[in-house]
């Protein structure tokens, strides 16, 4: 489910991926775990940057303490997808430099890639009490 096109392409911007919609989506849909909204007046980083990879600019902004604070819970979730491009195709360099789908979990498990990642929630006791929860809903 993690690596279907459908997914990977609904929690993507038009021009690149985004782990933070994606982190979200995994937390929400697979975890049904909200993450808190967030702070008012609160701006995403510049789209037209390519210099940079995601993972750097997403590390550079949870610098900051009050983004860090959702962030690293979000993050790590959707950067394991970072080996898809916005609709699905496997990729491996993110602006000139290899992609790293590596990423630890706040309870501290390491994971790299989203094999690892899918692994992890399906022994997650959560996870299987969520599907149950979405399908019904469906």
């Amino acid at each position: 489910l993690l690596t279907q096109a459908s997914v990977l392409t609904v929690t993507s911007r038009p021009r690149r991926t985004a782990p933070v919609i994606r982190g979200k989506w995994i937390m929400e849909q697979i975890l049904c775990t909200a993450p808190p909204p967030p702070p008012p007046n609160v701006e995403g980083f510049p789209e037209n940057i390519t210099t940079t990879s995601v993972r750097q600019r997403l590390e550079q902004h949870r610098a900051n303490p009050n983004c860090a604070s959702c962030h690293n819970l979000m993050d790590p979730l959707g950067l394991a997808l970072e080996q898809f491009d916005g609709i699905g195709t496997f990729r491996t360099m993110d602006a000139g430099q290899a992609v790293d789908a590596s990423g630890r979990l706040p309870d501290g498990r390491s994971f790299n890639g989203a094999k690892e990642l899918a692994a992890m929630l399906k022994s997650d006791p959560g996870t299987s009490r969520c599907f149950t929860e979405r399908t019904f809903v469906y």
